[in-house]
């Protein structure tokens, strides 16, 4: 019952009680009935307002998510638009130029993923996959043959394994992630996209400056901890970085942060001096938060091509990557490589930076991908 119904209910029994000759015992009785009768029915609207809210926080809340969603997928449509033109336009040209499914069409469509920087061995294993089914579906039409690549396609980063693409957030006191990569790969700026995505979420987040190497590292990492309202913890140049990480997570404990994000140098051609200098590191680490540190992201700008597996390839061999960040993929035609990486060292891509916006740092998702890839063919 509504609370007007309840209200004109309650009033209506006392005015036909008017009506009658009352003593004042009766009257008094009444009144006190009355005064309980509201409070009972304040404390029925209560609980019916508070569920009517929670209802609508719901409802406000899916609104809010699906907004959340139709922006993410646009901004992998645009992101991968340089990719989609490049990789869909020849793939439509292949299939448009072909009537039957033959070896010159398998030697053509062999030509466009390479060029698309899928990689050699990558393509390789695809091709292989492609020829067993089409002969065992017995597949001929050359239209449906492009839903097929794209299906493989699919398969190929998938590949029956259960892909975590979330970060491994600690369970008590600050979650750290390390940053790895090559100088220019943009680290620090995906430090500063993911700080301020953090604290858009509430969290608290602390910066630590563990590339005491190059020039200016330490100052740049300060001002984007000053736009991003995070905690900072730099030295001057040229001292130990396990120095800084270990006064920065000390501080991070006393300030109850909720993300430690610490940068690294990336002096890759030095791998040996690089190699123990992150065992180090990782030590230091260890001894302030057990389990830490809880994710190393290994950063890598996606416009080098195959130089960036190779890269991917030395990191793997001297630290334990968690998860790879590949930047700046809305510069290049060449989105292919995100299929590449995964193949070739079996590391989940968790981000991508799909251009200069925090929006554009995105958790990586294989079938918003896959949709922004291949979009004009669907």
């Amino acid at each position: 019952m509504g609370l007007f119904s309840k209200i004109k209910n309650m009033f209506k029994h006392n005015e036909e009680n008017e009506e009658s000759s009352l003593n004042v015992e009766e009257e008094q009785r009444i009144e006190e009935s009355k005064e309980e009768h509201i409070e009972e029915v304040k404390e029925e609207t209560k609980k019916e307002v508070k569920e009517r809210n929670k209802e609508e926080n719901k409802e406000e809340v899916k609104e809010e998510n699906k907004s959340i969603e139709k922006e993410s997928v646009k901004v992998y449509e645009k992101g991968l638009s340089k990719s989609r033109e490049n990789f869909v336009s020849k793939l439509i040209n292949l299939t448009n130029g072909h009537k039957k499914i033959d070896d010159e069409y398998f030697d053509e469509l062999e030509e466009i993923l390479i060029m698309a920087d899928i990689g050699v061995d990558t393509v390789m294993n695809f091709m292989d996959r492609l020829r067993k089914r089409v002969s065992k579906e017995n597949i001929e039409d050359v239209e449906y043959l492009k839903e097929v690549i794209v299906d493989e396609l699919f398969i190929i980063y998938v590949s029956d394994e259960i892909i975590v693409n979330k970060i491994n957030y600690a369970k008590e006191g600050p979650t750290v992630i390390l940053f790895v990569g090559v100088n220019g790969v943009g680290k620090t700026t995906t430090i500063a996209k993911l700080a301020s995505k953090l604290h858009d979420e509430g969290k608290k987040v602390m910066m630590v400056a563990g590339d005491t190497f190059r020039a200016g590292a330490t100052k740049q990492l300060e001002e984007w901890a000053e736009k991003t309202n995070s905690l900072f913890v730099g030295k001057e140049e040229g001292v130990d970085p396990s120095s800084v990480i270990y006064d920065g997570l000390v501080k991070a404990k006393e300030e109850n942060v909720d993300v430690v994000l610490i940068d690294t140098a990336g002096r890759l051609q030095n791998k040996t001096n690089l190699m123990r200098e992150l065992e180090k590191i990782n030590k230091v680490i260890g001894k302030i938060i057990p389990d830490g540190p809880n994710e190393t992201l290994l950063v890598i700008d996606a416009t080098t091509g195959q130089n960036g597996i190779s890269q991917a390839k030395a990191f793997k061999e001297i630290t334990n990557v968690t998860g790879i960040v590949l930047t700046k993929l809305d510069g290049t035609a060449k989105g292919g490589i995100v299929l590449a990486i995964k193949e070739s060292v079996g590391i989940p891509v968790k981000y991508i930076g799909l251009g200069e916006r925090k929006e554009d740092l995105q958790v990586f998702d294989i079938e918003k991908y896959i949709y922004g890839l291949f979009k004009d063919m669907m």
